[in-house]
């Protein structure tokens, strides 16, 4: 079932302005970049279908997923990213470079919010709704996901908002996003854990640090009750 919605998220056409977005850059391309064949389509998610954990991030990056068709892959934020989840026992090896490079993931399984990258990084609330379906669907069919770990405020409150819609909070208000907080959203539901997002921005400017997100991920194996790694 799991494949089968992955197969669904790349032929997805909804959002029309993404998809001019995605063709247009994969065939202008970066110039470090020329030599690849740009994926230029949704990107789906990655990981093991009986993880515990769920990382929800926000959108592929132009030249990164994008450029890839791997989440996470291809961009600074990535690079961070799975040196974290190698150095916390959920990822194979601590580079992701592309869709055949070997990498697995243990535990954990990474989807977003938006699954085309938007300009300037910013998807609009009506794309956020278009794609919010497949994550209702991952959500129901990832049966042993114990945490949500949002990778920063929009895909945090993308998460609450399903979580509202479906009657199991009342209200956004009582959770408020910081980084390495800790929810319990409603009993019987995963606990959401929240962190900044490895951006470029934020690490840049030292908001996010790599001690910081691995902090976040160490505390989202104890939470799910996974072995402790180093």
């Amino acid at each position: 079932m799991l494949d089968t919605l992955q197969d669904q998220i790349v032929a997805c056409c909804r959002c029309p302005r993404l998809c001019e977005h995605t063709a247009k850059i994969a065939q202008t391309k970066r110039r470090a970049y020329l030599d690849w064949e740009y994926w230029g389509r949704p990107v789906p998610s990655f990981g093991d279908p009986e993880a515990r954990v769920l990382i929800l991030g926000l959108a592929p990056g132009a030249h990164g997923s994008n450029r890839t068709g791997r989440m996470f892959t291809g961009d600074r934020s990535g690079n961070m990213l799975y040196r974290v989840l190698h150095k916390t026992g959920f990822a194979s090896q601590p580079t992701s470079t592309s869709r055949n490079d070997g990498l697995t993931l243990r535990g954990i399984y990474i989807t977003a919010a938006a699954h085309c990258a938007p300009p300037g990084n910013k998807p609009l609330p009506e794309e956020l709704r278009n794609c919010r379906p497949y994550l209702e669907q991952e959500l129901d069919l990832l049966t042993n996901i114990r945490v949500v770990v949002a990778l920063g405020k929009i895909a945090f409150d993308v998460y609450l908002d399903i979580l509202k819609t479906r009657g199991a909070i009342a209200s956004r208000a009582p959770f408020r996003f910081g980084h390495n907080c800790e929810y319990v959203t409603a009993p019987g539901l995963p606990r959401l854990l929240a962190s900044y997002h490895p951006s470029q921005q934020n690490t840049s400017t030292g908001k996010l640090n790599e001690k910081m997100l691995t902090d976040v991920f160490r505390r989202a194996r104890k939470v799910a009750r996974l072995p402790a790694r180093a």
